[in-house]
């Protein structure tokens, strides 16, 4: 049976000492806080990583090409490496085993216009599997596919913004769009699944890599190979994968096996590795300063407890001396540091996630900052159990006095 006289009590309490109890209530609010707040940019740098590469494949390898800037077997530096389709195909047919999905990229910045609209894209040329590694997902119609490649079609497709842009009252599939004064044929839309509306992925223009070599330059030159390897491999293994590619294209153009610049390959799999060892460093970083946060916290409360019940040495005199059992005084003690202890807590966390709420950390690479529930929950606890044991170790002492010797205290 609940015993509300009890309660009475702890708030008739709490009313006439707003001082100690807004001072107990502080250290515990205060502690909350800051664990809340680290934790939560703790997750919001960890959302960061997960945002900055969510648009990629997680088994992704992206292949660029550059200048060498080392000497070898009689080749100077500053030699420009060009891929072309031949090793295109030579990395498609001799990597085939681990290969999921591969593709070539061309580059190309064009003026579209359609009706009176007009804006500047990027073009991407691209192979059918490009798709998969990037994550497009069609809203309209359909992707790039073999037969566009064969026969090197103008047909392209194109981002939901492009839409936004030069077509917003109308369905772009089955409409002409001039590139450059070329018109091209829309097939598709696309959108972004990890990027949403907003991002600047959805306003690229993807056409036929054949295409893009014939009508830009009449050549077979590509600007980079993208790939996804087999989702099998583990993380050594795809490391190992993919730098066995990058010595075999450096093989292919002679260059130097220290040489960094030639030939640079962004592996998602050393990546993940990477955030891996950094979010962990993170978290043991964050859970040592919170966890001090908290034994600060702890410190506080039992410190401010063993001052309170001191203070009210006389007042449990006097309860006892009126037959009050010493049980029922060290009860009221933990139960207003509970009390105290789990209020002060839920303000704390209030606080806490409001001001990671009220301010837009993006350009610090915190996304999302939060924490969840049950970790600032199980805070919560240990600050209550931490509050529940320093009031009772002193209301212990306390209630072990004789009524005689608590009323003579000063």
């Amino acid at each position: 049976m609940i015993d509300f006289g009890l309660f009475r009590e702890i708030f008739q309490s709490l009313n006439k000492n707003k001082l100690r109890t807004i001072l107990s209530g502080f250290t515990v609010a205060f502690a909350i806080m800051l664990f809340t707040i680290l934790f939560g940019i703790a997750n919001g740098f960890q959302n960061a990583f997960e945002n900055e590469f969510a648009g990629d494949a997680n088994n992704s390898i992206f292949i660029y090409s550059g200048r060498t800037s080392k000497a070898v077997e009689g080749y100077q530096t500053g030699r420009r490496i060009q891929f072309d389709n031949e090793l295109y195909q030579t990395i498609s047919e001799e990597f085939n085993q681990d290969i999921e999905f591969i593709t070539a990229r061309v580059y190309k910045n064009v003026t579209a216009s359609f009706a009176n609209e007009k804006s500047n894209y990027t073009v991407r040329a691209v192979n059918p599997d490009h798709q998969f590694i990037e994550k497009s997902e069609i809203k309209e119609g359909r992707f790039i596919n073999s037969l566009d490649i064969k026969n090197n079609t103008k047909n392209i497709v194109i981002g939901n913004l492009v839409v936004e842009d030069l077509f917003p009252n109308t369905n772009p599939v089955g409409k002409y769009l001039d590139l450059d004064k070329i018109k091209f044929k829309i097939v598709g839309v696309f959108v972004e699944r990890s990027e949403g509306s907003d991002s600047n992925e959805a306003r690229i223009i993807y056409m036929p890599i054949s295409t893009a070599q014939k009508i830009y330059g009449n050549n077979d030159y590509i600007d980079q190979i993208n790939l996804t390897y087999n989702k099998s491999l583990s993380e050594q293994e795809a490391i190992a994968f993919g730098n066995n590619i990058v010595d075999r294209i450096k093989d292919i153009f002679f260059v130097a096996d220290n040489d960094q610049s030639a030939v640079r390959a962004r592996n998602r799999a050393r990546e993940n590795q990477e955030i891996t060892q950094f979010n962990a460093i993170l978290a043991i970083l964050v859970l040592i300063i919170g966890m001090g946060t908290l034994v600060a916290g702890v410190v506080g409360i039992s410190n401010i407890m063993i001052f309170i019940v001191k203070e009210r040495t006389k007042e449990i005199g006097i309860r006892k001396a009126l037959g009050a059992p010493p049980n029922s005084i060290i009860i009221l003690i933990i139960l207003e540091s509970i009390f105290v202890t789990a209020i002060s807590g839920y303000f704390g966390l209030l606080l806490g996630g409001t001001l990671l709420n009220s301010f837009d950390l993006r350009d610090y690479w915190i996304y999302d900052p939060g924490v969840s529930s049950s970790l600032v929950i199980a805070a919560t606890i240990t600050l209550v159990i931490a509050g529940a044991i320093a009031g009772y170790i002193p209301a212990k002492r306390a209630a072990s006095i004789k009524p005689i010797v608590a009323l003579r205290d000063e």
